[in-house]
């Protein structure tokens, strides 16, 4: 390095040696230069600052919204799957809960009349073949279930089984119109028969016209040899409207079914009859009338002035 290079470098150390003094030496006697200067500076920088944050508020905000958008779509979406799952479970809970009051029913009805049946739930409805009216039950042959045998619901004549898998059997129902029963009218004894006709309706022929028959009067089944199709003391349904039309051979009616062949849930098919007849074990109560309550109004006369 030449002289003149080292003795330039000298001098600057010499200067800012004497300046570090000096500004120590302003300081130790209180003059705030230093703090003076950092002011100043602030003072230059801090509208530069604020403009920057002004013009990087809104690029800050708008990342910040999309991160908040990304996680209230998240939970929305959760929020919807637990909610769905919640309505499916209160769905299915609902079911059950009339699962379980048509199981009681049946087992009240079966218990009291000494039936032997075996439970299953309706899985289809539907038409089959030759049968308008039908529907599927959950259970077969390897529960002991066999063609011609009788089928309840929690009210009574449900139908009769007329095919059988190892796991499932075909119901025709009651209100199917190729389906006929042999039935008695409780009160008067007399003895017909009952064909389905849709729905909940169905039509009695009698079998004489010596006794008069009237509406409300409950049909229960006869039974049948050996107890298939049907056992005897099932409730089937009551008269609606008499036809006594002249010249007729037979009194007809029309008759509704107990059971509501549309809320089928679950059905009992009977494997195996009462040792004795039920007789009238299973007749319905009727419905006790609800009395009208009534107002008695006490009227006090107004007195006639005298003249």
């Amino acid at each position: 390095m030449s002289k003149g290079g080292q003795s330039r470098t000298r001098l600057l150390l010499v200067i800012l040696i004497v300046t570090s003094l000096f500004l120590v030496t302003l300081d130790l006697r209180g003059v705030k230069l230093l703090d003076n200067l950092k002011q100043g500076m602030h003072n230059v920088v801090s509208p530069f600052q604020r403009t920057a944050n002004s013009a990087l508020s809104p690029v800050k905000g708008f990342f910040s919204d999309i991160s908040l958008l990304g996680r209230s779509g998240s939970q929305i979406e959760k929020l919807e799957k637990e909610n769905a799952a919640l309505k499916l479970e209160l769905l299915e809970r609902q079911d059950a809960d009339v699962q379980i009051d048509q199981l009681k029913s049946i087992l009240d009805l079966a218990g009291t009349a000494g039936y032997k049946i075996v439970n299953a739930k309706v899985i289809s409805q539907g038409s089959y073949q030759s049968f308008a009216q039908t529907v599927t039950i959950g259970s077969g042959s390897n529960s002991g279930i066999a063609q011609n045998m009788t089928v309840l619901s929690e009210y009574g004549i449900a139908g009769i089984v007329k095919e059988v898998y190892p796991n499932s059997a075909l119901i025709q129902l009651a209100s199917d119109p190729a389906f006929r029963i042999g039935v008695r009218i409780v009160n008067s004894q007399q003895i017909g028969f009952l064909t389905g006709r849709g729905e909940r309706s169905a039509v009695l022929q009698l079998l004489d016209n010596s006794t008069d028959i009237n509406v409300g009067d409950i049909l229960m089944s006869r039974g049948s040899i050996a107890n298939r199709p049907f056992v005897p003391g099932v409730p089937v349904g009551y008269i609606t409207t008499v036809d006594n039309s002249a010249g007729t051979i037979a009194q007809s009616a029309t008759v509704r079914y107990y059971t509501d062949f549309s809320k089928l849930s679950v059905l009992a098919v009977v494997v195996g009859g009462p040792s004795t007849n039920p007789g009238d074990a299973l007749v319905p109560q009727k419905p006790r009338p609800i009395p009208t309550p009534t107002v008695t109004v006490f009227v006090t006369p107004t007195p006639t002035p005298s003249n």
